[in-house]
C-alpha cells in the first residue's frame, strides 16, 4: 500500500492506522545510504561546537578562580578543529601567566597592585618588548620567589625565563607571574562535562541532518 497513515470511523468507534507510505520508505532508504556522510558531518560540527563551548566555560571558571581577566585566560586556550582522525583538541597553556595580564596594573609609591594582588617593591615598566610588565629587582628586600614563579637565574649570566638583566647584569630583575597549578585538578571534571555536552550536541546535529535531507527531498 502506497498510502501512509489513515483512519476509519464507524458509528461506534474510530480507528487510526499508522504506517509509512512507499514514498516515505524510499526517503528513509535513500537517507540510510547517506548515513556515513551525514554522520561524519554531524560529528565534525558537534565536536567543533563543543570545543568552542568548552573554551568559553573554562576561561570563565579559571578567570574567576585565579582572579585573572577572562580575555587573558582565553589567550591560553587554543582549539584545534576536527582533523582526519575525527578528533578535536583544546590546548591549555598552564605555565605561569604574567601578572600584568590579570587586570589593570596600578603603580603606587610602594609597589604595584593588579586584580587584588599587591607586589611590594615592584614597578610597572616596559623593560623589553613593546609592553610593560611588573618587575622587581631580585636584591630587593620585598622579593619573594613565590610571587615570581618560573624565574631562575642563569648560571651563564644571561637572561633566562622570567629574568632579564638591566645595566649589564648589575641589577637582575624578576617578572611577576601567577601560577596556574591550581587548575590541574579540574581537567577530569572539564573532560566529563565536555563529553556529556558533545553527546547532546551530536544528537542535535544528527536531527538536523535528517530534517535537512527529508525537507530537501520533500521540496524537490
Amino acid at each position: 500500500m502506497s498510502v501512509g497513515s489513515y483512519h476509519k470511523q464507524s458509528a461506534s468507534s474510530g480507528l487510526i492506522t499508522l504506517q509509512a507510505s512507499a514514498v516515505d520508505i524510499k526517503r528513509f532508504a535513500d537517507f540510510a545510504r547517506l548515513v556515513p556522510k551525514a554522520m561524519a558531518a554531524a560529528q565534525r560540527r558537534a565536536i567543533n561546537k563543543t570545543l568552542r563551548w568548552l573554551r568559553t566555560h573554562m576561561a570563565r571558571e579559571v578567570g574567576r578562580q585565579e582572579r585573572i581577566a577572562i580575555a587573558a585566560v582565553r589567550q591560553r586556550l587554543k582549539a584545534f578543529p576536527v582533523a582526519g582522525n575525527g578528533q578535536g583538541r583544546l590546548w591549555f597553556g598552564i605555565n605561569p601567566i604574567e601578572a600584568s595580564r590579570a587586570g589593570r596594573a596600578r603603580q603606587g609609591r610602594s609597589g604595584v597592585t593588579v586584580a587584588g594582588r599587591r607586589y611590594e617593591g615592584a614597578f610597572f615598566k616596559r623593560v623589553y618588548g613593546d609592553k610593560a610588565d611588573i618587575w622587581i629587582r631580585t636584591a630587593s628586600k620585598h622579593f619573594d620567589a613565590s610571587d615570581y614563579p618560573d624565574s631562575q637565574v642563569s648560571g651563564a649570566g644571561g637572561a633566562r625565563s622570567g629574568w632579564v638583566s638591566e645595566n649589564g647584569s648589575r641589577f637582575p630583575l624578576a617578572k611577576a607571574k601567577i601560577t596556574l597549578d591550581n587548575v590541574r585538578p579540574h581537567f577530569e571534571t572539564w573532560t566529563n562535562r565536555a563529553h556529556q555536552r558533545l553527546l547532546e550536541v551530536m544528537e542535535q546535529e544528527l536531527n538536523y541532518e535528517l530534517h535537512k535531507y527529508l525537507g530537501r527531498t520533500g521540496n524537490g
